[in-house]
Order: structure tokens, then sequence, then C-alpha cells
């Protein structure tokens, strides 16, 4: 497994084009590989994330199988002269994890539940729209995917509701695009609701977490979501 990190220069023209479409952003990375990817849920997949730092500090993360070659991203919306990307082999991080570690994590994910308006109607997926409910969405899934969000000592806790976790919920994005029907070709214009975790958890299943890092967490990993990074805790 790889992780590679490239940075947009968001002061070329096709920078903001792929930056306003996940769709065509998605494009640009399965670009990058010259081989066929690897599908299937027990398989590795090719993941992707925006980290939006600041306007002029915005990073693409690609976590995949194969060595990734973005020289068609740096022309497009690099420095094509002086600044390239860095890939870097995942395996010996992830075979390093284990449990009891901490860890300071991020994470961009598409939080949604299914809700029936009706009885008798068919469920629809819905997105999460409070920070509430969308802590409330990755906390329910922290045991399957090996981790523990860590919590906040009372003593260090600003509010007396709210502030239990060691977690943030920032960068709301609402996205909306045309999706073709496959039953009759029709175009359907489909909404994404996108919001990046921001925390610190513990290690409770290396297998597990492992399987996080490298196959994604939720829906909507075609569009950027998904990809969960771990950095030292601070």
């Amino acid at each position: 497994m790889h992780l590679t990190r490239f940075r947009i220069n968001t002061a070329r023209l096709g920078a903001r084009s792929l930056l306003a479409s996940p769709q065509r952003l998605h494009a640009a990375v399965m670009s990058s590989f010259a081989g066929a990817m690897p599908s299937g849920t027990d398989r590795p997949r090719t993941l992707w994330r925006l980290d939006r730092n600041a306007k002029a500090e915005v990073l693409l993360y690609i976590v995949s199988q194969e060595h990734p070659d973005l020289t068609h991203l740096v022309e497009q919306a690099g420095w094509p002269t002086t600044a390239a990307w860095q890939t870097y082999d995942y395996e010996p991080f992830l075979t390093g994890l284990r449990a009891g570690d901490t860890w300071a994590f991020r994470l961009t994910a598409n939080p949604v539940h299914q809700i029936r308006r009706k009885e008798g109607e068919p469920t629809k997926r819905t997105a999460h729209v409070t920070p509430r409910h969308q802590m409330g969405w990755l906390l329910a899934r922290q045991e399957a995917a090996g981790f523990r969000i860590l919590t906040t000592p009372p003593e260090r806790r600003r509010l007396p509701q709210g502030d239990e976790y060691q977690l943030a919920v920032r960068d709301e994005h609402r996205h909306h695009f045309e999706k073709t029907s496959p039953q009759g070709g029709r175009r359907n214009r489909v909404p994404l609701v996108t919001v990046t975790f921001d925390g610190r958890l513990e290690v409770t299943d290396p297998d597990a977490l492992r399987r996080t890092l490298t196959q994604g967490l939720g829906k909507a990993k075609a569009y950027g979501c998904g990809l969960m990074t771990l950095a030292k805790a601070g």
C-alpha cells in the first residue's frame, strides 16, 4: 500500500475546475494508475481526500495499492517546474499499529442514515446535517472500525454538555451533481454532504483499523470520503 500527498496550486484554472467537482477530481485521481485497480469489499481500493487547510494550502491525499503517477495533476493543477508529489510506503506504518496506541486523526466522511417518511414506504438515504448527529454517526462506527475516540477529562471540559469527546467537526461541504440512472439512462441530480472530523483516538483492534485505513469508512468513497489518516498525538 502507498500513501501519497500532493499540494494543489489553487491559483491555477485547472485546479479550480478540479476543486469544484468531486467527479472530475475522482477521474483525475483514477487516471494516476496505469493498471486496473482491484475492487471488492475485502480488497484494497483507492481512497482520496482533500484537506483545505488554508485558501492557498489545499492538499490531496491518496491511499492506493498501486504506485501512482501524478504527472498530469502537476501539469494541470500543480507547480510543473518546482514541485511534484510525495509517495510513501504505507506498509511499515500499518503493520506497526498496536492496541493501546493513541493518535490524532483526520477523516472526511459522508455521514448518512436511512429514514422512512411514511409507513410502508421504502427507506431513503439522507445526510446528517447537525454536528451532534454527525458525531453520533462516527461514534456508532468506532468499535467496528478498530478504534475508540478519546474522551475529555471532566475537569478540562469547557461546556457542561457536548464537550465529552476529543472530536471536532468542520468544513461541511454540500455538493450536487448529475448521475445517470442504471434503469433508463435518466440523469438524476444527486446531493452529497461531506464533513471533516478531527480528533484523537486509541487503537483497540489493529487489524480492523488497518482495514479502515486502507478500505475507508462510510459511503461516497469515490467522491473523496472515507479516507482516515493518523498523526502523532501532540
